[in-house]
């Protein structure tokens, strides 16, 4: 039996206009169907069981697309690993889904015994590693009821048409691509998959018309830089997510595709993805707030004495929603831990304001304990990004013997700038305990793999250099 989500691509898939194209391949929706049907006989013939997980190597081609579709047309569970992965962490993953079926570069190899019945993987889509920025990767279980879910109300939100062509220079290995992907085809519209960051094919692409982008907004301020990246004639839509808009960033937007409507995002890999929305209208009144809840979801502060945040307390931002992840694979303990009275427990603090507007405020893991005052770095971040000569920064907390914790922060300046007159700048904006004790200059931020500045990248980089409050 197809699922919901199958059957959606499917019909998006007859439409004449759609189309997935990367610097490798070139894929008609016709093309997508006839080489997901011929991976879902191979699956049939070598016996793949119901929901049983394969791993689909990744590189974002549009044959990785085709792939998936023909995971779930033959019954499976796809498990996105992309292909540049190190030797050691395919090995582990494979380790932890336990699988006998592997796409590499579109061949399917096959070895070792069919894994146990899962119950958790009934009705599964997906099962996404997360990043694993600290401990171990979680692989998180959506279903295909759940995820096409998700797609409807966003369809709903972002109105994407058969007409368009979307950009997406977004891994299809993390949950932000693969929606935006699965969305733009199910429309029945053009997709064009870039293996990251492409300053010529992005500038290019724009210039010729493009309606839409996906991207982080790391790589949306390096594109805003180019020389070309304000020529962008058709572009109708941005959407933005995984980290927070600067307003340099956003302002810059505003100026350079003024006709260009953004959709800042935020949400999670466990709550389906995309949980609020700050749209076009508000992006100037609500700037640096998370805007409305979307569709179907439900959310609440949470303090930590174990109560209900009060307007303007920070708290724990819980979300309750019916597209949620079934769980985390083969880990009922963290499943427990993740969710508080059906409320998945994000792990961002945020405060509601009389308004009654919710603003982030930073995440719990993320805060820097100086002397015993607990400093957010988002808070620092936005405050050093209105500095005119800044375009970017990004602050942690490295161990200190006298204060526990120091704070550093990295910048980007688009102008001459040196610590002291940072730091001088900063002195009449900013408490005393929060100013940084030590600033660094740099040409860009250390990202991560999902293009995102990486603040735990910035840590390690800072400490293999010896660093150390001043």
């Amino acid at each position: 039996m197809t699922s919901t989500l199958a059957a959606a691509l499917l019909r998006g898939l007859e439409s004449p206009t759609a189309e997935a194209v990367s610097s490798d391949d070139r894929l008609s929706g016709q093309g997508l169907l006839a080489r997901a049907d011929d991976l879902r006989r191979k699956l049939a013939t070598a016996g793949l069981a119901a929901n049983e997980p394969v791993l689909v190597e990744m590189d974002n081609r549009a044959g990785d697309l085709a792939d998936l579709l023909g995971v779930w047309l033959a019954g499976g569970v796809g498990v996105p690993l992309h292909q540049a992965a190190p030797a050691p962490v395919k090995k582990a993953l494979a380790e932890r889904v336990g699988n006998r079926f592997t796409l590499e570069s579109g061949s399917l190899l096959i070895e070792g015994n069919a894994p146990p019945v899962r119950p958790l993987l009934a009705g599964a889509a997906l099962v996404i590693f997360t990043s694993g920025s600290t401990g171990e990767p979680k692989g998180v279980v959506l279903t295909h009821d759940a995820l096409h879910g998700k797609l409807q109300a966003l369809s709903r939100l972002l109105r994407p048409g058969p007409s368009d062509l979307t950009l997406l220079p977004l891994q299809l290995t993390f949950v932000f691509g693969l929606w935006v992907a699965m969305q733009s085809l199910i429309a029945g519209g053009s997709l064009q998959l870039f293996k990251g960051y492409d300053a010529a094919g992005l500038t290019t692409a724009l210039s010729r018309g493009a309606t839409r982008l996906a991207a982080v907004p790391t790589l949306l301020r390096r594109l805003l830089d180019e020389p070309e990246g304000h020529r962008a004639p058709g572009l109708s839509a941005v959407m933005t997510g995984g980290e927070a808009l600067p307003q340099t960033v956003a302002e810059k937007m505003a100026h350079a595709w003024p006709q260009a409507g953004v959709f800042d995002l935020y949400g999670s890999t466990e709550t389906g993805s995309c949980d609020f929305c700050l749209p076009p209208s508000e992006q100037v009144t609500g700037r640096g707030t998370l805007g409305q809840a979307t569709e179907g979801v439900a959310y609440r502060l949470w303090h930590a004495e174990g109560r209900p945040a009060t307007t303007e307390e920070t708290g724990e931002l819980q979300i309750k929603t019916p597209y949620a992840m079934a769980g985390y694979l083969d880990r009922p303990d963290l499943d427990a831990a993740a969710f508080l009275d059906g409320y998945f427990r994000s792990g961002d603090l945020a405060r509601q304001d009389r308004e009654g507007r919710l603003q982030l405020v930073g995440r719990a893991k993320d805060i820097v304990s100086r002397g015993g005052n607990k400093i957010a770095p988002l808070e620092i971040e936005r405050l050093f990004q209105q500095h005119p000569a800044v375009s970017a920064a990004l602050a942690c907390g490295l161990p200190d013997p006298r204060l526990g914790e120091s704070l550093h922060l990295l910048v980007v300046a688009q102008a001459p700038l040196t610590p002291d007159e940072l730091r001088g700048w900063a002195a009449g904006r900013l408490e005393r305990w929060k100013l940084p004790d030590r600033i660094h200059l740099a040409e860009s931020l250390p990202v991560g793999r999902t293009g995102k500045a990486d603040r735990g990248a910035l840590a390690q980089q800072l400490l293999a250099k010896g660093e150390a409050a001043s």
